[in-house]
């Protein structure tokens, strides 16, 4: 039986595990199983692949996206220039890093995408800003990480473009019509929580992107819908990001990202 799963901690409210299962349900795919790994410490890693030599693929969540790379032998040029894995495959004893976080947000985004979108704020400054930083590059999207301690943020504190939540005014938010929110704020059950922008300068211009999907609509989307925005959540990345991770790991041989 083939082994794929998920590394987290936690991992109460996993997407990956009933995806999977489902797919494999439905594919009629019996040589394969998904599972949760819920480490506390990067160092259960290695332990993971040692006493499972059917383990052939992981998919990586908070918080060991940066910590995974160092076990990788081969991290693909994007895991190394955004310096964030969230997918590995074992392929002759070695292990390959990949991140699929850029590949199901670019192609979740692009259909929503408007000539006008030319400025973007990204909240948040953490693994999965550096996938939408990445994608904001390759689409020549100018753009500003917004954090609530940039101070306390040692690889982001020298940063032009990185501002403080407080620093937010209404001309900024005129400007910048693509808002993408790659925090944890609003992530189910602290629904009532929002980032902290000046939601009355949002217009029919503009468009939010929350990289949660549970719930479907968060604050911060709602907020956006009520001025006119055009709005989406993080399920259909999550989707493509899904089955990007199942083509890497039934490639006859791994393939360069």
């Amino acid at each position: 039986m083939r082994q794929f799963g998920l590394i987290g901690y936690p991992l109460s409210h996993s997407f990956s595990k009933g995806y999977f299962a489902d797919k494999f349900s439905v594919a009629g795919i019996l040589d394969a199983q998904y599972e949760n790994f819920p480490i506390a410490s990067i160092q259960e890693f290695k332990s993971l692949w040692d006493r499972d030599e059917n383990l052939l693929g992981l998919n990586v969540t908070i918080p060991y996206k940066k910590e995974v790379i160092p076990f990788l032998q081969h991290p693909s040029s994007v895991v190394k220039s955004i310096n964030a894995c969230n997918c590995i495959r074992k392929f002759n004893a070695e292990l390959y890093g990949y991140n699929t976080d850029v590949i199901g947000f670019e192609k979740s985004l692009l259909p929503f995408l408007k000539p006008h979108h030319t400025h973007a704020l990204i909240l948040g400054t953490g693994g999965a800003a550096a996938a939408v930083e990445w994608v904001m590059q390759q689409l020549n999207i100018q753009y500003k990480f917004v954090s609530r301690n940039p101070l306390h943020d040692s690889e982001q504190a020298s940063r032009s473009n990185l501002i403080r939540y407080d620093q937010l005014t209404d001309s900024i938010i005129q400007q910048h019509t693509l808002i993408i929110n790659t925090s944890p704020l609003g992530m189910y059950p602290n629904v009532d929580i929002a980032p902290d922008i000046p939601y009355a300068a949002i217009t029919a211009q503009h468009h939010l992107f929350d990289l949660i999907y549970n719930p479907s609509e968060t604050l911060f989307l709602t907020k956006g819908l009520e001025k006119g925005a055009t709005i989406q959540n993080g399920l259909e990345m999550l989707h493509i990001q899904a089955e990007e991770s199942w083509k890497i790991w039934n490639a006859v041989v791994p393939f360069e990202q």
